[in-house]
């Protein structure tokens, strides 16, 4: 190897070849706690809401109760967009520290500030800095990873997600239990004051994102930038020549015809999905309640309740963990398209068992298997898959445009399935929502397969 010239008696490794290493695992630990703090949040808002209306807001209509569910989705919508174009601009490292910053504020404030919609707002800001925590994170992870080493590390960094779930209704279920009263709800936000503030304190000795600085032509900053991350061993890859630009006449609506089987493909599944983990995965406590799963006497309390749904919720979450260490360790021997599909099929299998069992009243542990079942398929497949097959799917060319058309359509499936999961429990109970998202999980299964066969090459190296 050649020395370093900056450093003599140093060997110079490649940053795109090197051998993965401890300081490649802090980057996406660091990175993921956007993935897990997202999730925590959506986990911690189901549990928060059956307690706000023990105490303090009882007439909770369903359509607030689906409001509160996904007003920090539209925030991580919109956080996605603002913060992407804002990184592009100023670079990575100053929003990698904001994001936290301001999930660190906006959380003090749902503590101290009870009403409503103080709460809405709360939501939205901690959303939309999650959402730039979605846009940066992921990018931070593929540009310091090695190339062989990319695709699968984004994957654990969106697996992390899950540990997100576990801890918080872990926290959650510790906490409620203490207090045996459900008057301190507003105090369960200091968990994610708790998270941010982690995330701001180990981002403080990062460095700007090597991939921008090249971006503008500082070679000799990336390099810097790359060594205090990685090493200060570690050297940049020969300049390439750049891409082609993409063509910047074409018209979105052109840019959807052009393209419109890879649309559908990369968005809609991710829509179904977003309802499964989102809609199901937010109102997880009250859906618990309402299969009358809690498993406790009739004379148990409300707050009795509330706490038996979140300490299911936790062993749940274990089982999330479980399908994504699952999916992690078929993605790089697995088709990507096969995983989706029967990552759907599964979770509208285990669905059905749920269904069952609710409708015939079978015993506890067999609803509750119907649930395992489904997030065990849920997360091995589609949670996994729909977050790198744009990346996957798209040209070089074509990648920025695709990616964000189907995160667009996502986040607007995930949106929807919060909203509307309370109302499906007020218009017809929890059969209703049981089959309607039966119906969603096949829809998903049945559209990867279909456009998976249209999308050229999609079979061969997805």
């Amino acid at each position: 190897m050649e020395k370093n010239i900056d450093k003599p008696g140093i060997s110079q490794v490649d940053m795109a070849t090197m051998p993965l290493g401890w300081r490649h695992i802090k980057v996406v630990l660091v990175a993921s706690l956007g993935q897990f703090i997202g999730q925590g949040l959506a986990t911690l808002v189901g549990i928060v809401i059956p307690l706000m209306q023990i105490v303090t807001h009882p007439e909770l209509s369903s359509g607030m109760q689906g409001m509160l569910g996904c007003i920090s989705l539209i925030g991580i919508m919109l956080g996605t967009v603002v913060f992407g174009r804002l990184s592009d601009r100023y670079g990575y490292l100053l929003f990698f520290r904001l994001c936290p910053f301001i999930i660190v504020l906006a959380s003090l404030v749902a503590v101290w500030i009870h009403s409503v919609p103080v709460l809405l707002a709360c939501l939205f800001v901690m959303g939309f800095a999650i959402g730039g925590e979605y846009s940066l994170d992921p990018d931070y992870i593929s540009e310091l990873m090695p190339v062989k080493w990319k695709v699968f590390m984004v994957g654990v960094a969106k697996a992390l997600a899950s540990a997100g779930s576990a801890v918080v209704a872990a926290a959650c279920y510790i906490l409620i239990i203490h207090w045996g009263t459900a008057s301190h709800w507003a105090s369960l936000f200091l968990i994610m004051t708790a998270i941010a503030a982690l995330m701001l304190v180990l981002r403080m000795k990062f460095a700007q994102s090597p991939g921008w600085l090249l971006s503008r032509g500082e070679r000799a900053q990336a390099e810097a930038a790359a060594r205090k991350i990685l090493g200060p061993d570690v050297v940049l890859p020969p300049a390439q020549p750049a891409a082609a630009p993409a063509s910047t006449d074409e018209s979105m609506g052109m840019f959807v015809r052009k393209n419109f089987a890879k649309v559908i493909l990369t968005g809609v599944p991710w829509a179904c999905e977003g309802l499964g983990v989102y809609g199901i995965g937010i109102f997880l406590p009250l859906l618990i309640m309402s299969f009358g799963l809690d498993s406790l006497p009739a004379h148990a309390t409300p707050v009795e309740h509330v706490t038996s749904s979140v300490g299911l919720t936790f062993v749940l979450s274990l089982v999330m963990m479980v399908g994504f260490s699952i999916g992690i360790a078929l993605l790089r021997r697995v088709n990507h398209l096969s995983m989706q599909a029967w990552g759907f099929w599964g979770s509208a299998g285990g669905l059905g068992l749920l269904m069952a069992a609710y409708m015939l009243h079978w015993p506890a542990w067999i609803a509750i298997s119907g649930f395992v079942v489904f997030e065990m398929f849920l997360n091995a497949g589609p949670h996994l898959i729909t977050f790198i097959l744009p990346s996957r799917t798209y040209a070089v060319a074509d990648r920025g445009t695709g990616s964000g058309i189907a995160a667009g359509i996502g986040k607007t499936g995930a949106v929807l399935g919060a909203f509307i999961i309370p109302v499906l429990l007020r218009w017809g109970g929890a059969a209703l929502v049981l089959t309607v998202s039966i119906a969603v999980m096949i829809a998903g299964a049945l559209i990867t397969q279909v456009m998976g066969r249209k999308v050229d090459g999609a079979d061969g190296h997805l």
